[in-house]
């Protein structure tokens, strides 16, 4: 999907702000017509945020199923004729849109955008009713999976699998878009090193294309072409580059005859991503990731997207010495994609395949037990909304340069033989919507390489290890050996590319001891450092992100105290002692030079 952007043809009006709000406790306001008229109550909600920490009122933090929201939106007058959409950055799980008293659009999926068409239900220059049922709901057709179940005073309690808070609402920007009828309805742009550009422009037939290569730096026109499909070069092309960025404008101009019909600028950079061998090449150099797995996570904003706290993260992630992300575990709003591309840092692309994995901790995550890929549990219809997922999350992200693997789930179960029946046709469709990434999944601990039924589908492999933590808690001396062990297992068997994408043990901010105390900050550290002696000792790891960036909030549990406290920073963003052990290794690693971020060049 084409990000909503002003151009001579087209513009795009914020709808972010207060919103009037109503939980719909019984779960039937679209039967009783809610969206017909004012929202009852006198309530108002921040967009784009979260719901849940906002009201000092348990039953809206714990509600299970839709809310409400709605507000009054004047169409700018000029914009009769024009095609008048509004734009969802997310809604988290599923949406139904009215305008007015119509029903407009459907959407499933929390991390991506959609579009509804208003055209024909609003008059430019003036008002209507914008009416959004947001539904938390998760069951085991969804990505990620869940089930709800009634206690039986009758509350709904909802179960899932994956270890971050379910929060909801529309975490992200609503916009009033127009846009002429007749438009550039995609694109996709590759390019090669000698600053070859290639584009396959999706448009009305009848209307010429013409294309424009513009430097963003500069604002200079560097080269040109025409038709919907073809390439340019550019003469000494800037590349993009890990830790700098660089950017280029593809301006996709639609004439009939001599009359301008629509203006689109895609961004994209010229940079290639290959494997050979056990390393990962950008740009025909290899690279070696440092950085974390993250959340878009917040106090009061939940995983609402804030600019503001998106500057203070990746500032945080220079100071580090980070040089890259894992968007664990869906996609991230559109806003830090574009900082990634602006900014050069270099991105393991997620879909919200977390939770696939009814063997997980024994229950301990409120499994319910039971075979994974079964009619009860992960199913067709999962499958199906995990291939619609790849679909959104590449069509969303494929000219992006920052993102240089496509990751398709997180820890899913793959000791079960069905397990290769699930994912295979997944990696073709992936591979099928883009060629030119490589395809990881990130693999779980339980499932090493004598018993992975599926990581040789994949290009990279990724694992998510805590021995030290989850196992041999406390004795790094076992755990050293074993990690040890096991990595030397992955490389004689595949010979690919290894990146460790989760490593970390819970610590307590401020806590203290002389003796290997598992939650102390010492603890972490040392950890860490057993980590890093692992990783240091096999040419074939060509990466580090540490879990987690910053400590999250998780559902309540008897293993989780407040969140998961993993993070290298607390939740309001204050250094462990870990952040400064992290920061003295990543700026200090000349194998990460290549991608390391330089504040000071900004």
């Amino acid at each position: 999907m084409l990000t909503a952007i002003d151009t001579p043809t087209r513009e795009v009006r914020s709808l972010d702000g207060l919103w009037r709000f109503a939980v719909d406790r019984d779960n039937d306001g679209v039967e009783r017509r809610l969206f017909a008229d004012t929202l009852p109550g006198t309530r108002e909600v921040a967009v784009p945020a979260s719901v849940n920490d906002l009201f000092a009122d348990e039953n809206v933090r714990n509600h299970v199923g839709y809310w409400f929201y709605q507000r009054t939106v004047r169409v700018p007058r000029g914009w009769d004729g024009e095609q008048i959409l509004v734009r969802f950055g997310s809604a988290t799980h599923h949406a139904i849109v009215w305008a007015g008293d119509v029903e407009v659009g459907r959407h499933s999926g929390g991390y991506l955008p959609f579009e509804v068409d208003v055209t024909d239900h609003v008059t430019a220059g003036e008002e209507f009713r914008l009416t959004v049922a947001v539904d938390n709901r998760l069951d085991k057709t969804c990505i990620p999976p869940g089930w709800v179940t009634q206690t039986p005073d009758g509350r709904r309690q909802q179960h899932y699998l994956h270890d971050f808070y379910n929060y909801t609402g529309l975490h992200r920007s609503v916009e009033l878009v127009a846009r002429p009828r007749r438009h550039v309805e995609d694109v996709t742009v590759t390019t090669e090193l000698d600053g070859t550009v290639t584009w396959d422009v999706t448009a009305p037939e009848g209307l010429t294309v013409s294309i424009a290569v513009v430097d963003k730096q500069t604002g200079e026109t560097v080269a040109r072409g025409e038709g919907a499909r073809g390439s340019a070069t550019i003469d000494n092309p800037t590349l993009w580059t890990p830790g700098v960025g660089g950017m280029y404008d593809l301006e996709i101009t639609l004439r009939d005859d001599a009359a301008v019909v629509d203006v689109y600028l895609q961004p994209f950079g010229v940079r290639t991503v290959r494997v050979d061998g056990h390393r990962l090449l950008i740009n025909d150099k290899p690279f070696y990731f440092t950085g974390f797995g993250m959340h878009e996570d917040h106090e009061t904003l939940g995983k609402g997207h804030s600019d503001a706290h998106m500057i203070q993260d990746f500032e945080l992630l220079s100071w580090i010495g980070a040089n890259s992300l894992r968007t664990s575990h869906y996609p991230y709003s559109e806003q830090i994609m574009d900082y990634c591309d602006a900014h050069g840092i270099v991105v393991i692309d997620e879909t919200p395949a977390v939770g696939l994995n009814w063997m997980m901790s024994g229950g301990i995550l409120d499994s319910d037990g039971g075979t994974t890929y079964s009619a009860e549990n992960v199913n067709d219809k999962t499958q199906a909304s995990h291939a619609r997922e790849i679909r959104e999350l590449i069509a969303r992200d494929k000219n992006r340069p920052s993102v240089v693997i496509w990751s398709i789930a997180n820890e899913p179960d793959s000791v079960d033989p069905e397990a290769r029946t699930y994912f295979e046709p997944l990696v073709e469709l992936a591979r099928e919507c883009d060629p030119t990434r490589p395809v990881g999944f990130v693999n779980v601990m339980m499932a090493p390489h004598d018993k992975c039924v599926i990581s040789d589908l994949f290009d990279v492999i990724m694992l998510n290890r805590y021995y030290g933590w989850y196992f041999q808690s406390g004795d790094l001396t076992s755990a050293e050996a074993l990690f040890t062990e096991e990595l030397q297992g992955w490389v004689d068997r595949y010979g690919k590319p290894i990146i460790i994408t989760e490593y970390g043990a819970d610590t307590v901010a401020g806590l203290h001891s002389i003796y290997h105390q598992p939650f102390t900050e010492d603890y972490q550290v040392e950890y860490l450092a057993m980590n890093s002696r692992v990783f240091d000792s096999f040419d074939a790891v060509i990466g580090e992100q540490m879990w987690n960036f910053a400590d999250f909030q998780t559902k309540y549990g008897f293993a989780r105290v407040d969140g998961n406290k993993k993070g290298a920073f607390t939740r309001d963003r204050r250094p462990k002692a870990a952040a400064r052990y992290l920061r003295d290794r990543w700026l200090g690693m000349d194998s990460a030079a290549y991608g390391r971020r330089d504040p000071l060049a900004d």
